[in-house]
């Protein structure tokens, strides 16, 4: 009777152990079905989400170019009234760089000795070294002088641009 009972216990354990085995992959089988449906409800979300985000883009884009077109239009307007009011007046000089110098006699050689502006009188002191050819070929920014703007340059054979100006105002009045 022993054997019996032991066999019925192995009986019962084996059926316990594959009830045991149903139970734990139906239970593997509905967690997998529940993650892929969970999966597929949050790639369909996400996807939602997409799809109003890019509504929402498209949105915004037109309104900013309604907005940038409107824009545009009124600065065309504006800069349209700006141009005329600017044809109206002119912009006038200075007083100071209107008012005639009159060269000393050195620089008189090489300007004229006519008083002129101050304006004037360096284009014509420019035109003088560029149609002599004085401006330096390597190093643009100094002027060789010649024998007429040595006196004017008290005496030195090279200077810079910025320096003649300061020594051409010594020579005015």
């Amino acid at each position: 009777m022993a054997k019996k009972k032991r066999k019925k216990k192995k009986a019962t354990r084996k059926k316990k152990a594959t009830r045991k085995k149903k139970t734990t992959r139906r239970k593997k089988a509905t967690r997998k079905k529940k993650a892929t449906r969970k999966k597929k409800a949050t790639r369909k979300k996400k996807a939602v989400r997409r799809k109003k985000k890019t509504v929402k883009r498209k949105k915004k884009k037109a309104t900013r170019k309604k907005k940038a077109t409107r824009k545009k239009k009124a600065t065309r307007k504006k800069k349209a009234t700006r141009k005329k009011k600017r044809k109206k007046s002119k912009r006038k000089p200075s007083a100071a760089f209107m008012k005639p110098v009159k060269p000393d006699a050195k620089l008189a050689v090489v300007v004229g000795s006519t008083p002129l502006p101050r304006t004037q009188l360096t284009k014509k002191l420019w035109a003088y070294i560029k149609r002599k050819g004085l401006q330096d070929k390597r190093n643009r920014r100094m002027i060789n002088a010649d024998a007429a703007l040595k006196p004017v340059f008290n005496g030195k054979s090279q200077v810079s641009m910025f320096e003649m100006t300061k020594l051409v105002n010594k020579h005015v009045k």
